[in-house]
């Protein structure tokens, strides 16, 4: 058998030149956003640390101690009307307007269900979601900033998506102003009923994929925010996605490193303004 080669020599002719355009320019890349896009390249990947033999991070993080533990409605009592796929998809867009109508703990045990909800649990070594992750390494924890939901003290709160529940962080009472004003003071945020603020843990990601892993967790937040905008529709909400906010300002409220642990997408949610 004659193998053709002349496919995969003229592919390898096109990476150098991609290298050697790179090089002949001033400084190694053009922009931070092309050096991390060509950086990412599988040619320039080590062996990840899975493929090391090296564990693996955990699925979640542990519990803040002291911090009190809120049971929500279980996935499986929850009764929500249903709604036709391609009307909620017709239906979707972004809304910043909002009644000034409490959310029930129910809609945000759907919300939170659609948007992190644990299937199945594997051993420690992987969960099966309501969302799609790359090699189901699902790297987000979602924290909420609750505004308006009814039975909850607004605040910062945790969803503990193994358990289902949600541990509260904060009542700090000035909580929704200083994220309004770390979103550049986007003020529909202070009057939304919650937002949802996902934060990525990258070594959950790049434990399998090395740097590429970077790129999977911004995919993965377009995931897990299209499913809170549908599932909106269906209990008579709006959603409006949020990537314009001080990376180091949230960092600090929330309480991470911003490192290890960032902030990476965030989105407003409240009850839908009436047709007039």
């Amino acid at each position: 058998m004659v193998l053709n080669l002349s496919h995969t020599s003229r592919h390898k002719d096109y990476q150098e030149s991609a290298v050697d355009r790179y090089r002949m320019t001033e400084h190694s890349f053009p922009s931070a956003g092309q050096e991390f896009m060509e950086r990412t390249k599988y040619r320039f990947l080590d062996r990840s640390d899975q493929e090391k033999g090296l564990p693996q991070p955990p699925l979640e993080l542990p519990k803040n101690p002291g911090k009190p533990v809120i049971d929500l409605p279980k996935p499986t009592d929850l009764v929500i009307p249903p709604i036709d796929l391609r009307m909620a998809i017709e239906r979707r867009r972004s809304v910043r307007s909002y009644e000034r109508m409490p959310l029930s703990l129910v809609e945000l045990s759907f919300l939170l269900w659609c948007t992190q909800g644990v299937k199945k649990v594997h051993g420690t070594q992987v969960t099966f979601r309501t969302v799609p992750s790359a090699g189901s390494r699902h790297a987000f924890e979602t924290y909420l900033l609750v505004n308006d939901v009814h039975g909850l003290v607004p605040g910062l709160y945790r969803f503990l998506a193994l358990s289902h529940s949600l541990q509260r962080i904060s009542d700090d009472p000035s909580l929704h102003i200083d994220i309004t004003h770390a979103c550049f003071d986007q003020d529909f945020i202070m009057r939304c009923g919650v937002a949802f603020l996902w934060t990525a843990i990258p070594y959950r990601m790049t434990w399998r994929y090395g740097e590429r892993g970077f790129r999977d967790l911004h995919l993965d937040a377009g995931h897990v925010c299209q499913n809170l905008y549908l599932a909106a529709e269906a209990i008579g909400c709006g959603v409006c996605a949020v990537a314009a906010f001080d990376d180091d300002i949230m960092a600090s409220i929330l309480g991470i490193d911003g490192v290890n642990h960032f902030l990476i997408y965030l989105a407003t949610i409240g009850k839908s303004e009436k047709e007039k």
